[in-house]
């Protein structure tokens, strides 16, 4: 489920950390880091869905709080419900996988309860929310729409949210993309998803093998990207653009099913998001130049990606 992107992405972040480690890594240390890496993805995966489930079952929590009171009203005896019935919702909480993340992570632990309250609140004020209820139906696709409008509205586009998952997730910004394009997907098929393994085995294979190749490699690449820098001293280099093009380079000659034009497109977004303002045109030129160097030199050797 985890995107390439997302994967070169962490294995950039571990490679980094890495270089700003004083002194030598210790074995298996490289692997554990970028294993923390996934394991924020996923936890952060867990915690939205954690959290969408919850506010949809404060509806439940309102209506106890209302009929307990001291004199309640005919209205607090009779708060409806019924989003704490949604068909989707149920396929959630019986997701075997999801529910044994939810016991493994503890989101509830990192859960505002009065957030959930507010949300919920604002949730039934919304036309959309009182068209739901007030239908006598339990239509599948009118149960997956309240929920994705409790996602995308109530919750993605709540800034008084997103500052909380900010703040309890600093991978949000890394993540953040790709995981409400998960979310879409899985309200889309509940159930389908391995939440204990978020990489497929191929995708699992790349991540660690582009890093133990950039680890394992790092002379070598080293030696192929300084004479391409020209007038710049590679003391002077941002580190960062310096593992992206170690990155790039172990793609180019090590990775045969990527095509070298993918690659030389992602290292240019990475450094465009990740270090300098120049760092995309820079990076752009290395990794150019070196391709076009090993396709001259004969050393560049693909297979056709498709087939593989």
């Amino acid at each position: 489920m985890i995107s390439r992107r997302n994967i070169r992405v962490k294995v950039m972040q571990t490679l980094y950390t890495l270089e700003t480690l004083d002194g030598m890594s210790k074995p298996g240390e490289p692997q554990k880091i970028l294993q923390q890496h996934f394991d924020q993805t996923r936890s952060l995966l867990v915690y939205l869905n954690w959290f969408l489930t919850e506010v949809a079952r404060y509806a439940e929590t309102e209506a106890h709080k209302r009929a307990s009171k001291h004199l309640p009203t005919a209205e607090d005896l009779n708060v409806n419900i019924k989003i704490a019935g949604n068909e989707l919702l149920w396929k959630m909480l019986e997701d075997q996988t999801l529910r044994e993340q939810f016991e493994k992570d503890k989101p509830s632990l990192r859960t505002d309860r009065e957030l959930i309250r507010r949300i919920y609140l604002k949730l039934v004020a919304t036309e959309q929310y009182q068209q739901y209820i007030h239908s006598p139906l339990r239509e599948k696709a009118e149960e997956k729409r309240i929920m994705e409008f409790m996602l995308n509205d109530m919750m993605l586009a709540n800034e008084e949210f997103i500052t909380h998952i900010e703040e309890n997730f600093s991978n949000w910004d890394d993540d953040g993309e790709m995981l409400v394009q998960l979310m879409a997907a899985y309200l889309h098929k509940p159930g389908s998803y391995d939440f204990k393994n978020l990489l497929s085995p191929d995708k699992e294979s790349f991540a660690k093998g582009l890093l133990r190749t950039v680890l394992e490699k790092a002379e070598h690449l080293q030696s192929i990207i300084i004479p391409k820098l020209k007038n710049w001293d590679p003391e002077r280099i941002a580190q960062l653009d310096m593992v992206l093009m170690k990155m790039g380079v172990a793609e180019f000659l090590y990775f045969e099913t990527i095509p070298p034009k993918v690659t030389i497109n992602e290292y240019i977004d990475l450094a465009k998001e990740y270090s300098t303002q120049q760092s995309g045109q820079f990076v752009n030129g290395i990794l150019d130049n070196i391709h076009k160097e090993l396709v001259q030199e004969g050393k560049l050797v693909k297979v056709d990606y498709k087939k593989a």
